[in-house]
């Protein structure tokens, strides 16, 4: 059998390129496998479709959502054109954190046999990897815009879920699951050492990662940030289970003195005793639940917890001794690591923790692997910390991927660092940034530390990315000739919207959500689609908490704040009308249908398969609904590869314009109308300077 455990991320900038395609094709294969090898321990298929946690898909999602994500990204990034399977391509495509915009409703889904999932998944495997041996070579390594690195993003994509998937196979009734020897657990425990708090020097810590780094990075590793630390105290072991039990019998659990108010929220819906993988059996005595046996309480083993459980011992930690003891912030936790180790995981001969499965497939004891005076630096499980993930300055979306990080910039998710057991690929990084909701269960427990260090904690947040600003000023402010233009574009069009079925409408490239919004003053449910994660962030914030808070860039370095709510501009009544989801025009999942008014702003020119959205938008209306395509045909290879595109080229020396394609498609299914007609789109990029685009915006009915 190839080589699975300790297997480490490629250094993207060594050998030849000859050696390099073959260190990727290994790579990539040796994560296919183990990642197969890990549902092998799933006792029977029906245990794919259970709900090991009310807040993830089941498992039969997870199985196939590593496969479609190689797709899905290789045509994003315009490496292919190719689909394998249209339907799974969107099926499993969106759906693994509990943001507004997952959908986890499970009558929306069909799953398919485990069966024809573990096809699709060879026919991917075989399609990747005849690609990985015909693409071009890099000239000397692999960099964030080479096409390698979409091939490289599906390889440590698929490494994260090896890790969270287990965390939901741990989830899963135990009769659901078999123990395997590949994945033996530790054999050792014994009696947990008492901790003690010992002394970290203080000093400037850089955080962030730079652009050349020879190792995969996610985005948001990214960019500068310098900080400067005082001294700290820090717990020299991990909080072990028997450390934690006199939490748990000393009633913390009950007393809210010791609670966030977020935790208690939490507390008082969960209703837990004690920490979710622990069990009592029939004589009363404790047990563990590891990720596939339940094995007597390894009580030198550390505690596995969320972090409002991790936060609320330290505070009762801080209440009983009368200090101030907290998690550490990401930055203390950095100076930790960096005073007691010096090496990678690319670049150590064995791994100095529980960590890369080089050990076991389970935590092990707190006292095993030393790192000086301090113990578990890196490994054993994840270590919570204090800071909510947010971008370091310098920070850039990967346009193959630009919802990976941007979701979580919400203040709700906290960064967990160090990796687990089962932490392999870019997990195993030093640089390594991963954030969860508070109250998710992670292979994750925490130390504690003793610190005068503040924490630069960040709430209601201003939306700065420059791509997105522009958006939000289209949406949300008059434009400097009057009226808003999505005001302006639905007064437009209203004598269709009166003649329309009131039932449902569709806002495509629904952007911030304003046309949404807009459209629900007329219909009584109004879905927006967008497939910018960075957008959709924003409509689900309006619709949710009825207001949005953003920079608008006035010159240069200069810029205001604008705070918008729904209230003020009387659409708050519309907020409960509307619902907004990811989703990409060209590969929409089946059940956004039954519409009987569809807006369709800007959609053409941003999409990979603007033919393709003509083509099935038909079959998602209602007979007689209205259909409105507003457009520039502003064709840009960022998102349309010539060959997709509906116009602007020349055939057997004619020109082929866009309109005319539109027309063409449309015809069948669609009746024009009434001619069409113009709208300005102005995208504010200063107080100064703007790019106007002509929108043709057409209107048809479907036949009946």
């Amino acid at each position: 059998m190839e080589k699975l455990k300790g297997v480490k991320t490629i250094v993207l900038n060594q050998g030849s390129p000859e050696e390099l395609r073959d260190k990727v094709r290994e790579y990539f294969h040796q994560t296919f496998t183990i990642d197969e090898k890990l549902y092998e321990l799933l006792a029977r298929d029906e245990a794919f479709y259970m709900r090991a946690d009310p807040l993830r898909h089941p498992l039969v999602f997870y199985l196939g959502h590593t496969a479609v994500f190689y797709i899905n990204k290789l045509n994003i990034a315009h490496i292919i054109s190719e689909r394998i399977n249209l339907d799974y391509e969107s099926m499993f495509a969106v759906g693994v954190d509990e943001m507004s915009w997952d959908d986890l409703n499970e009558a929306h889904y069909n799953w398919p046999a485990i069966s024809e999932v573990k096809k699709y998944r060879e026919q991917v495997r075989s399609y990747v990897d005849a690609l990985i041996l015909r693409l071009p070579l890099p000239v000397d390594s692999i960099s964030w815009d080479s096409p390698w690195w979409a091939i490289m993003m599906g390889i440590e994509h698929q490494r994260i879920h090896l890790e969270t998937s287990s965390v939901l196979i741990r989830q899963l009734p135990i009769s659901e699951v078999q123990q395997l020897d590949f994945w033996a657990i530790c054999p050792h425990s014994g009696d947990a050492p008492d901790n003690a708090m010992l002394k970290v020097c203080g000093a400037e810590v850089l955080l962030g990662k730079s652009y050349d780094d020879p190792l995969y990075g996610w985005d948001n590793e990214y960019g500068k940030q310098k900080v400067q630390l005082n001294d700290f105290m820090a717990s020299r072991y991990l909080v072990s289970n028997r450390e934690f039990l006199s939490f748990v019998e000393g009633g913390g659990y009950d007393r809210k003195e010791f609670w966030t108010d977020e935790g208690w929220a939490w507390r008082n819906y969960a209703l837990p005793k004690h920490p979710r993988f622990w069990l009592k059996d029939n004589d009363g005595a404790w047990m563990l639940r590891t990720i596939a046996s339940i094995i007597p309480m390894p009580w030198n083993h550390p505690v596995e917890v969320n972090y409002l459980e991790a936060k609320a011992f330290c505070n009762w930690i801080s209440l009983c001794h009368g200090k101030e003891i907290r998690l550490p912030s990401e930055a203390e936790w950095y100076r930790l690591r960096d005073s007691r180790l010096s090496c990678d995981q690319p670049y150590w001969d064995k791994a100095p923790g529980n960590i890369n499965l080089e050990y076991y497939a389970s935590a092990c004891p707190v006292d095993e692997f030393c790192f000086g005076d301090f113990y578990d630096i890196i490994g054993n499980v994840w270590q919570w910390t204090e800071t909510p993930i947010s971008a370091f300055p310098g920070f850039k979306v990967h346009p193959y991927y630009d919802d990976f990080s941007v979701p979580t910039f919400d203040t709700r998710h906290n960064l967990i660092k160090g990796g687990s057991f089962i932490s392999t690929g870019n997990e195993a990084l030093r640089n390594a940034r991963y954030a969860f909701r508070r109250h998710f269960m992670q292979h994750a427990g925490f130390r504690y530390v003793e610190s005068s260090n503040k924490l630069g904690h960040e709430s209601n947040l201003y939306e700065s990315d420059p791509e997105i600003l522009p958006w939000c000023a289209l949406n949300w402010e008059d434009s400097p000739w009057g009226e808003n233009y999505h005001q302006s574009l639905i007064s437009r069009l209203l004598p269709y919207i009166e003649a329309a079925n009131k039932a449902s409408a569709l806002s495509m490239g629904c952007k911030t959500g304003r046309s949404a919004f807009e459209l629900a003053k007329h219909f009584h449910s109004v879905t927006g689609l967008d497939a910018t994660a960075r957008l959709i962030r924003l409509a689900v914030q309006m619709q949710e908490e009825g207001f949005i808070r953003y920079y608008s860039i006035e010159e240069g370095e200069i810029f205001s704040t604008a705070e918008i709510s729904l209230a003020t501009l009387g659409l708050e009544a519309t907020a409960e009308r509307c619902q907004f989801w990811q989703a990409d025009s060209a590969n929409l999942p089946a059940k956004f249908a039954g519409y009987s008014f569809v807006l369709a702003e800007n959609v053409l020119e941003r999409s990979a398969n603007p033919a393709a959205f003509l083509k099935e938008i038909p079959l998602r209306m209602l007979p007689g609904g209205i259909l409105v395509i507003a457009d520039s045909y502003n064709w840009n290879d960022e998102f349309t590869m010539p060959e997709n595109r509906l116009g602007a080229y020349r055939k057997d020396g004619e020109p082929v314009r866009s309109w005319d394609t539109l027309c063409q498609l449309l015809a069948p299914s669609f009746e024009l109308l009434s001619s069409p007609f113009d709208v300005l789109q102005s995208l504010k990029h200063s107080q100064r300077s703007r790019m106007l685009n002509i929108l043709q915006v057409s209107v048809w009915k479907l036949k009946q």
